[in-house]
């Protein structure tokens, strides 16, 4: 037994090892994503989606409805010339009560030097996730459990799902979210931040209710749900950035260069709704799943299935704020940024269940501990 429990120290040993290894690595990740946005300039693409943008008065596009593969692109120079530039791999959304406006070049302005800072940081992004599941995996065995018991094991396995999610959806290739990678790495190093200074808990076993598989159940599908989440939060809120630059554009309103310089290289505000709408409505059932495998558990660790815990009712009020999000989604006259806003509301929701109720609320959820 003395052994056993001299091997479970050291797992957890290298367990925090390597969680701390992780931010170094995603801190060295953030920076270069610092750099890929500073070195991406205004590249051939941006300038060609510029043009097509109303607002593009020094540029004229020029295409053949026939034949897409004519469209040239004539911008003018300072000596009166003009340079034509071949036709753009640009994709436009287009949706009733929308714009039809380009897609932006990503992070890297499609400048060679942003993109090889954005290559860096998109491989210390993988390196950094392999350490964290690494620790993920070592306090698992440490503990000899799903390692999800308390705020602090929970905090390292969502961030380590968030950023799995999104290397999956860039490896899909269907979807080019390069330019999530900035918000998702800062987000990551204040949540391990948080986690190793505030809500550390030494590893330890958990309460009898906590002895089920439906620990590994529900508890997994609501960490994969956040992360979900996560993805559609950011791109409604970066709709929202996007949508009111396009506004502004199109009503020829000045614009700060800091802002033109980064919102133009985002999609356009139609293509990051589309996302958001996507991702958050993929995900919504499994939300459901999750709130009645957390009820049955609760049915066969209490004897009754809800009893309006704060933690039920938490989560029972994310999953009527997203079923909100998406019956707006489908009324006309709640499209755009008013249904933003709900899936705002409802991510904020998710957050407050975590955060809040557990370090502020009391209630049967309290034995997982801080």
């Amino acid at each position: 037994m003395m052994l056993a429990a001299g091997t479970n120290e050291n797992l957890a040993h290298t367990s925090n090892v390597l969680i701390y290894s992780a931010m170094a690595v995603y801190m060295l990740a953030f920076f270069a994503h610092i750099f890929e946005w500073i070195f991406g300039s205004r590249s051939k693409v941006a300038r060609t989606a510029a043009a097509l943008t109303p607002g593009g008065s020094r540029a004229e596009a020029q295409g053949n409805a026939k034949d897409a593969g004519t469209v040239t692109i004539k911008v003018a120079t300072k000596g009166g010339g003009t340079t034509v530039l071949e036709r753009p791999k640009i994709i436009t959304r287009s949706a009733s009560g929308s714009r039809d406006v380009p897609d932006g070049p990503g992070a890297d302005g499609g400048d060679v030097q942003g993109d090889m800072w954005g290559r860096i940081a998109l491989s210390l992004t993988v390196l950094a996730f392999i350490i964290a599941a690494g620790g993920v995996l070592t306090r698992a065995l440490s503990v000899q459990r799903a390692p999800w018991g308390n705020m602090y094991e929970f905090s390292i396995t969502f961030s380590t799902v968030a950023v799995g999610v999104y290397l999956g959806l860039l490896a899909s290739r269907k979807l080019n979210i390069r330019w999530l990678g900035l918000p998702l790495v800062t987000t990551v190093l204040l949540t391990l931040g948080l986690a190793v200074t505030v809500l550390y808990t030494a590893s330890d076993q958990l309460v009898p209710a906590l002895h089920s598989y439906w620990l590994w159940i529900h508890v997994s599908t609501a960490i994969f749900c956040g992360a979900v989440f996560y993805v559609g939060a950011v791109s409604t809120l970066l709709y929202l950035f996007r949508d009111r630059y396009e506004t502004k554009l199109i009503a020829g309103e000045k614009i700060s260069a800091f802002a033109t310089s980064v919102l133009e290289r985002l999609p356009a505000a139609a293509t990051l709704d589309k996302l958001a709408y996507r991702v958050n409505a993929a995900v919504f059932p499994l939300w459901t799943f999750t709130i009645i495998a957390g009820a049955i558990w609760a049915g066969s660790a209490w004897g009754h299935y809800w009893e309006w815990d704060p933690k039920e009712t938490w989560s029972f009020i994310t999953w009527v704020a997203y079923a909100c999000y998406l019956h707006a989604r489908a009324t006309a006259g709640w499209k755009g940024r008013k249904a933003a806003t709900l899936a705002l509301i409802a991510f904020a929701c998710f957050l407050f269940n975590y955060y809040g109720v557990n370090i502020f609320v009391t209630g049967k959820h309290s034995y997982a501990g801080v």
